[in-house]
């Protein structure tokens, strides 16, 4: 039986970069948020979206992200609806996924809404990386080309970090990238030492 470890972090914290370096030491990563956005292109997924939503959302026989996206900010109802949908989905291609990989001791879920959606309850141990909020700022500009306004209401949508880093097991303060790594080699050795006592 594999131990489950989820990862989070709010935006612009840095989980992604941690979530790659635990993967290049041989640990295999499930990424939610990605196969929450694969799901998007799955027909009677669609299907389902446009009785919620209605055919507005669909462009080009596609799914319209930005339009999906406006439906949804700051309305927690149509949010909820969306979620709703989504994470049973989410869920279920997990559990799948860590079948096919049962013969590994340690799987890790990555997660920006592993707190949000419950999923940490699947979880052997969680970790939350942080930042500086002023850094992550910084970092989801540089990254997404956008305004100081815009990264602040989409940190709003999400857990605190202080609430996310009460939940979890352990913390990685993500504000250079050398100790960052060189805190989570500590966490990962000492979860193996968990397994092996």
């Amino acid at each position: 039986m594999s131990i489950i470890i989820g990862l989070t972090g709010g935006i612009g914290s840095g989980k992604t970069t941690i979530a790659n370096y635990y993967q290049s030491l041989g640990i295999p990563v499930y990424t939610a948020d990605n196969e929450a956005k694969n799901l998007y292109t799955d027909p009677n997924v669609l299907v389902q979206l446009t009785a919620i939503f209605d055919d507005s959302i669909i462009t080009n026989k596609q799914l319209d992200k930005k339009k999906l996206a406006a439906l949804v900010f700051n309305n927690p109802s149509a949010l909820q609806k969306l979620n709703n949908l989504i994470h049973p989905l989410v869920k279920l291609h997990f559990e799948n996924w860590i079948q096919l990989h049962k013969e590994f001791p340690v799987l890790i879920k990555e997660s920006a809404l592993l707190f949000e959606t419950n999923a940490y309850k699947n979880c052997d141990y969680t970790i939350t990386v942080t930042a500086p909020e002023q850094e992550k700022i910084n970092r989801v500009q540089l990254r997404d080309h956008c305004s100081k306004s815009e990264v602040e209401a989409r940190m709003k949508n999400q857990l605190s970090d202080a609430m996310k880093i009460e939940k979890s097991d352990f913390v990685i303060n993500n504000i250079s990238i050398n100790s960052a790594l060189q805190q989570a080699d500590t966490i990962i050795k000492k979860i193996k030492n968990f397994i092996i006592n």
